[in-house]
């Protein structure tokens, strides 16, 4: 089996679920690369020793280029702030190192261009970290939509609530500073991204992007707390986009709704191993949703588990998208979601942000 250098930047919540990930993908997968970790990079030579002894890698740094420019790392995890993704990211794909990059891909939608020319005169393998879409349920609910059986698809609700914020005495932090720390910048991402994979390109949105608590202990906040957002896809079905740090009592709300003229779909990430289906057919008596608890025969699922019903995790999340990182190096096949996906992503923030500023309707392919 051949092995791959890894590096991550970044070792707190995020690094640590990709280290993790990466030290046991292989065995669960059986991926034809087999990572072997070398490199984490902290802010301080103190953690990074910290994290080095607890992951298992070989070496620690607080110096991302010397993680970047070391020849035994192959491929890179950006779990940085997102304003450090862009010059890590273009330096690592000049190099020719393979690029995992946490979302959203950079800072603002220009760090995010930026990036993805890089990637696109580079050979290596680029991808952004969308887990959520990814859980086996996710996957299968994409399975469905495609194979025509909800019929034709006729509109979409999808949120991302959580309630980390609900308080509003809860103090400041580097959350309520810039736009690429608040809700848009934060969890906004990750369902655009699902809307998209699910239904295709949005074309069309009018949003309304609030911050709800201006203060906080005294301090300005600087970035919002809640918005909505109705769209319009390419394929003309209408939506509706909510997305929340202020929902009180949600926890992991990363949630969708999918009614088509035969069927309709709805998954809750607080419940991230069952799918609800309902299909327009038998007698009516017999008609109603049903929960579909996700098994091996939903897709990466049987790494894990044998039995149906005993579900996946969060960092299981995070596992199958390093399984689709090293296939996609080991193939040299792009795999979804590429910085493209990530550019994209981005492009619908930046309308959404301008719509709510100008209280219009806005064309995405206008940003």
């Amino acid at each position: 089996m051949n092995q791959i250098g890894i590096g991550i930047i970044g070792g707190g919540y995020m690094g640590k679920a990709h280290a993790v990930a990466f030290s046991c993908v292989s065995a669960l997968f059986g991926t034809e690369l087999k990572p072997r970790l070398e490199v984490v990079c902290a802010s301080t030579p103190e953690s990074a020793e910290r994290y080095r002894s607890a992951y298992g890698f070989s070496r620690g740094t607080d110096d991302w280029r010397a993680l970047v420019n070391d020849p035994e790392v192959q491929a890179i995890v950006i779990a940085s702030p997102q304003e450090t993704h862009r010059e890590i990211a273009i330096t690592a794909l000049e190099l020719g190192k393979h690029v995992m990059c946490e979302k959203p891909l950079g800072g603002s939608l220009d760090d995010s261009r930026a990036m993805l020319a890089a990637a696109e005169k580079s050979e290596a393998v680029h991808m952004v970290g969308f887990n959520y879409i990814g859980t086996p349920a996710s996957q299968y609910a994409y399975e469905l939509i495609q194979s025509g059986r909800l019929g034709d698809i006729t509109y979409f609700r999808g949120e991302h609530t959580e309630d980390f914020y609900a308080d509003p005495d809860a103090p400041a932090t580097w959350r309520t500073t810039g736009m690429a720390n608040g809700t848009m910048g934060d969890l906004a991402p990750h369902m655009i991204n699902g809307a998209r994979r699910l239904m295709g390109p949005i074309r069309s949105l009018s949003a309304v992007v609030e911050t709800v608590h201006s203060q906080r202990g005294g301090v300005p906040v600087t970035n919002d707390d809640q918005a909505q957002l109705m769209v319009k896809f390419e394929t003309g079905v209408s939506g509706h986009i909510h997305v929340s740090r202020i929902a009180t009592g949600r926890k992991m709300g990363y949630a969708y709704e999918v009614h088509g003229t035969k069927g309709t779909i709805r998954f809750d990430g607080e419940d991230q191993n069952a799918l609800h289906l309902y299909l327009r057919e038998g007698p009516e008596a017999e008609q109603g949703f049903r929960k579909i608890l996700t098994g091996p025969a939903h897709p990466d699922y049987l790494p894990f588990c044998q039995g149906p019903g005993h579900g996946t995790g969060y960092q299981d999340q995070i596992t199958i998208e390093a399984s689709h990182f090293l296939n996609a190096i080991a193939s040299k096949t792009p795999q979804w979601p590429t910085f493209a996906e990530g550019m994209e992503v981005n492009r619908v923030v930046a309308a959404a942000i301008d719509s709510s500023a100008k209280g219009a309707w806005v064309n995405v392919a206008d940003y």
